[in-house]
């Protein structure tokens, strides 16, 4: 499913991967492994629109011009924590990606972001920055981290998660229309306590093994 401001990547190997991510018997490695499986694919996609240019270089039969990216390296920025289980995942497809890291807490009792980190690439303005979290869910996180992005220059953006709610994907479509988001589903719904449903519970948690 594509609109102009979401792509729901319905992949069947992306299908199939994150239903097994869901059980939630799934072992902390068996998820790990999954999440960095499913990255490797939504970063296909995501990349879609990377812009190319020539460079003449030589076959083992004849020279010839061949197409390679263009511009700066692309930006990489990981929502800490859960984000750098996508990240690896892509790393591996673009191990030539810039990365950065914003550190966000929800707070319990309002579920607004509260920033404890941020380090970033420089010379945003002139890389496509793709910002990776597995979660999209009331969107305050992914907006403030949007956010604080343009604010050092950022303007070609994706917003990369492997579940988003429809509150969140409203709530990133009214603040930052202009930053497509990328997908494997659209679940439900937010439960009271701002968790997706059905969802597949805390990302961050599964992935490291905390509770």
């Amino acid at each position: 499913m594509t609109q102009p401001h979401l792509t729901v990547i319905d992949h069947p190997l992306v299908q199939h991967k994150l239903s097994i991510m869901r059980k939630k018997d799934v072992s902390t490695a068996g998820f790990r492994r999954l999440l960095r499986e499913i990255s490797l694919l939504l970063a296909y996609e995501v990349t879609r629109e990377l812009e190319l240019t020539t460079t003449t270089i030589q076959t083992p039969i004849q020279e010839m011009q061949a197409p390679t990216l263009e511009g700066k390296k692309l930006a990489l920025i990981s929502l800490l924590r859960a984000g750098n289980g996508l990240l690896d995942g892509i790393l591996e497809m673009i191990p030539s990606a810039r990365v950065g890291f914003v550190g966000l807490y929800r707070d319990p009792q309002t579920l607004k972001p509260v920033e404890y980190y941020f380090k970033v690439p420089s010379l945003l303005d002139q890389r496509m920055t793709i910002v990776v979290d597995p979660m999209l869910a009331t969107g305050n996180s992914a907006v403030a981290a949007v956010d604080m992005l343009k604010e050092r220059g950022a303007k070609n953006m994706r917003f990369l998660c492997l579940l988003a709610a429809p509150e969140g994907v409203q709530r990133m479509k009214e603040a930052h229309p202009d930053v497509p988001i990328f997908t494997a589903s659209l679940d439900e719904r937010l439960d009271d306590h701002g968790y997706i449903v059905p969802g597949l519970g805390d990302a961050g948690d599964r992935m490291f093994g905390t509770k």
